[in-house]
């Protein structure tokens, strides 16, 4: 009886020893899916727990199993899921911002920097966020981790042809509303500081100076804010430097980082995330603006290592 329960531990580690070897993928197709870095891991673990039950006898590609068990775990969540906010969505979009993914600025290399950051912008995950749930998982799985639409197809219950015909509505639906940014982080990295001057200084015309005409602020504050620091979404730069002026206090807590690899601030005061802010530049200009202000979901964060 000992005997056979030290080899079923065995088969048991060995099999959350192979889970592991995929947990970072899976994370990553759920963080798309979803938008939300605690979802993304009930998730995961939801994925390991199917596992866990069917074992891995018959599993031959136990990475591509698990993809598609976690893109239908995520189907689930985005069909039952209610809406985050109240308002109407404006032009296909509501004011949520996605959970940053948050690193240190290097002093060195920001090329080299950005070999080590989430790939995936919060821009395109809030374009992302604008689709259908099965339009979601068929563009996520084919175009971002090369799924086959035969292995995507079931887990919608359609056909191969018309899975196609889901990933191509929604590519074509994220090339026309993702803006497009400059991805030199050096670029990047001049605006943002740019920005911060203007507002640390309270100059309103410097603050216009660097936003593109036609910038975009999207701030997601949580459903309890209400105010001036309700959730919102402003258009234009005279009216987008008129709302950042009345938070031009929080200016002075912000520090540089990289927000899923591009160049934004996090604001800290007295050790805790007041603010995160991701940022679009094009031409030298801000042209689209992403503040993540839910207290809630700020608490959450580890600012600990980021750069004063």
């Amino acid at each position: 009886m000992t005997g056979e329960y030290m080899a079923g531990e065995r088969g048991d580690r060995r099999l959350a020893e192979r889970f592991e070897e995929h947990r970072g993928q899976l994370k990553a197709v759920a963080y798309r899916m979803l938008g939300s870095l605690s979802e993304a891991e009930d998730a995961v673990q939801e994925a390991w727990l199917r596992l866990d039950r069917a074992g891995a006898d018959g599993i031959g590609n136990l990475g591509a199993w698990l993809t598609t068990v976690t893109g239908r775990v995520c189907l689930d969540l985005l069909r039952s899921r209610t809406a985050r906010r109240e308002e109407p969505m404006t032009e296909g979009f509501d004011t949520f911002v996605p959970d940053p993914v948050l690193r240190a600025l290097p002093q060195g290399d920001p090329e080299e920097a950005a070999l080590h950051t989430d790939s995936v912008g919060v821009a395109l995950l809030v374009v992302l966020e604008a689709l259908e749930p099965a339009e979601r998982l068929a563009f996520v799985l084919h175009d971002m981790f090369a799924v086959p639409f035969d292995d995507i197809a079931p887990i919608l219950e359609r056909s191969p042809a018309a899975t196609r015909q889901l990933a191509s509505r929604a590519r074509r639906r994220v090339r026309d509303a993702t803006p497009v940014a400059d991805p030199d982080l050096g670029r990047q990295r001049r605006a943002v500081e740019a920005f911060l001057a203007a507002s640390r200084a309270g100059d309103f015309e410097a603050l216009l100076s660097v936003l593109h005409p036609d910038v975009v602020l999207r701030a997601d504050a949580g459903a309890l804010a209400s105010g001036v620091a309700a959730s919102k979404v402003l258009r234009g730069a005279r009216t987008v430097a008129t709302g950042a002026f009345h938070f031009r206090h929080l200016a002075g807590f912000a520090r540089l980082a990289l927000v899923n690899g591009a160049v934004g601030t996090v604001a800290v005061v007295e050790g805790r995330p007041r603010s995160v802010t991701y940022v679009t530049v094009a031409d030298g200009l801000i042209t689209g603006m992403y503040i993540l202000a839910d207290p809630d979901r700020l608490a959450v964060l580890d600012v600990t290592g980021l750069q004063t």
